[in-house]
């Protein structure tokens, strides 16, 4: 029996999905009807974000007591976070060739999320370079932490302390302050809302997954 929480993804996803594109949006230079991607680009990063942080969390749970129930979910989170990651990338992108006029620009705020998702793919190199499951649990445990600091650092920090075109960095005002009006706060919020819980139905089906492989292996 489908679980409460899938069935509201369902409904959020697909009232974000009908709303996002019906409801009227604040007619904004340069922006125009682009700013409907502010309902799928932000929150796939929001749900990115989450997932490395209860990935994170699950990594110091295995420092903490050595669970390798921890390290298979610090793994999961990890690897659904990067599908949303990359969701994120494609629709940020195509967003900057509507606003920007160009697929990828020099700024900060583009080429840290660029480099925070190749430091979460070497993260998953260096588990599979490993053969001893407790060994492959510590040194990628730790490596997850300094990863989710070097989140924080090229996406959270860097992007305020430079110029940066994302709304919220370099001195430009955020959504909040000129374009998210009444409207798109209707749909951006149970969005918001939608993509997360869609991340954790997707880690959670991968957690079951991953169980299944390692009983039939053993």
């Amino acid at each position: 029996m489908i679980n409460w929480w899938k069935a509201l993804a369902i409904i959020l996803l697909l009232y974000t999905v009908i709303a996002g594109f019906l409801i009227g949006v604040p007619r904004l230079a340069i922006l125009n009807e682009t700013i409907r991607n502010l309902y799928f680009h932000v929150p796939m990063w929001f749900t990115m974000i989450l997932l490395f942080l209860l990935s994170t969390i699950q990594s110091i749970k295995n420092l903490g007591n050595g669970s390798m129930e921890a390290d298979r979910k610090a793994i999961e989170y990890v690897n659904t976070g990067i599908i949303f990651g990359v969701l994120g990338t494609i629709t940020g992108s195509i967003w900057a060739q509507y606003t920007w006029g160009a697929w990828w620009t020099n700024d900060v705020k583009l080429n840290g999320s660029a480099i925070t998702m190749l430091i979460y793919l070497a993260y998953i190199i260096l588990r599979n370079s490993m053969e001893d499951e407790q060994k492959r649990a510590r040194i990628s445990a730790v490596y997850n932490i300094f990863a989710f600091v070097m989140l924080i650092v090229f996406i959270g920090i860097l992007p305020r302390m430079t110029d940066s075109l994302h709304p919220g960095n370099g001195g430009n005002p955020g959504f909040d302050t000129y374009a998210l009006d009444n409207n798109m706060k209707l749909v951006f919020y149970p969005a918001v809302i939608g993509w997360i819980l869609l991340g954790l139905w997707i880690a959670s089906i991968r957690l079951r997954i991953s169980k299944i492989k390692e009983n039939i292996e053993s």
